[in-house]
């Protein structure tokens, strides 16, 4: 490729904005035959622009003022890249326009649920009083089943309904698109150090700065099934909770057998303070999870 051609592309890559002044620059140039100075074309570019394009030799001394080294070639090249540019400016227009997720009333009920349910783990009468409301449901199912068994059963039904609702309550496509015009301003930043362009660079930083609003709606994605997992699974470790040690009648078996542990009792701490029935309800949750996941065909991360 001609040399005046790779420094258009290679300014366009790094500012698509300088497609724009180009294309300025060579209608007032009369497609390149004409001089131009800077008061001609000053209210269309930026000084860094017209500075720009002076020190990558696309604009050459002229008689009177400044000439297109090869118009020709710019004209290809830019002709060359108005597709991509096009496309590019529409993706990033694209992300800049994310919507923000917005919280109904319920998601802010649920967030404030699930922060007094916490106090159950704290709190021996909370604690008592959500177990005996949950053992409605899971009592009959805890009289006819060993424990462990229950506890596989509670399992299930929490990475069932988590699975579901990060699959109905988190936009994927929206986080995708965070994510992509992170990785976008980083590959962009890498580049500009690279050349050491400080003013690509300047711009860059302005950019990052501007898409800080990208964390913050990332975290509501995320945080939004997550408060309903919480109002739904508390309760459910609560029972369990209540069951094993709130002087309620002993659950049979009274101890279970664990991979590299050995027989141990339900409280027993297992991996530090970490009891026994926590460690076999997340070995459970974690497999169940991940073949409910498989079955559904439900995807949970952003691609």
């Amino acid at each position: 490729m001609a040399r005046t051609a790779q420094k258009v592309e290679s300014l366009i890559a790094e500012d698509p904005a300088m497609a724009d002044a180009l294309s300025v620059i060579y209608e007032r140039t009369d497609e390149g035959s004409d001089e131009v100075q800077w008061q001609d074309v000053s209210d269309d570019l930026t000084s860094g622009q017209w500075g720009r394009l002076i020190e990558k030799g696309i604009l050459v001394d002229g008689i009177h003022g400044f000439e297109l080294a090869d118009p020709d070639e710019v004209a290809d090249a830019l002709d060359d890249s108005g597709s991509a540019t096009t496309s590019t400016t529409s993706s990033s227009s694209d992300v800049d326009d994310i919507e923000t997720t917005t919280w109904s009333k319920w998601d802010k009920l649920a967030a404030v649920a699930s922060i007094g349910l916490f106090l159950g783990y704290s709190q021996n009468g909370i604690r008592a009083a959500v177990g005996q409301v949950v053992d409605v449901v899971l009592g009959p199912i805890d009289a006819a089943l060993p424990f462990y068994v229950v506890i596989m059963i509670v399992a299930m039904l929490t990475g069932l309904y988590t699975t579901l609702l990060q699959d109905n309550l988190m936009d994927m496509e929206k986080m995708s698109m965070y994510q992509e015009r992170m990785k976008d301003i980083q590959k962009r930043q890498k580049e500009a150090k690279e050349k050491g362009d400080e003013q690509a660079m300047e711009r860059i930083r302005q950019e990052q700065m501007e898409a800080m609003g990208d964390q913050t709606g990332m975290f509501k994605e995320q945080f939004r099934p997550m408060v309903w997992t919480m109002f739904i699974t508390i309760p459910a470790f609560l029972w369990m909770y209540w069951r094993i040690g709130d002087q309620t009648p002993a659950v049979v078996p009274n101890e279970l057998i664990l991979p590299m542990v050995g027989q141990t009792g339900w409280s027993e701490g297992v991996i530090g303070p970490m009891m026994a029935w926590i460690v076999w309800y997340f070995l459970c949750s974690m497999a169940f999870t991940q073949l409910i996941r498989k079955a559904l065909n439900i995807q949970t991360t952003p691609t």
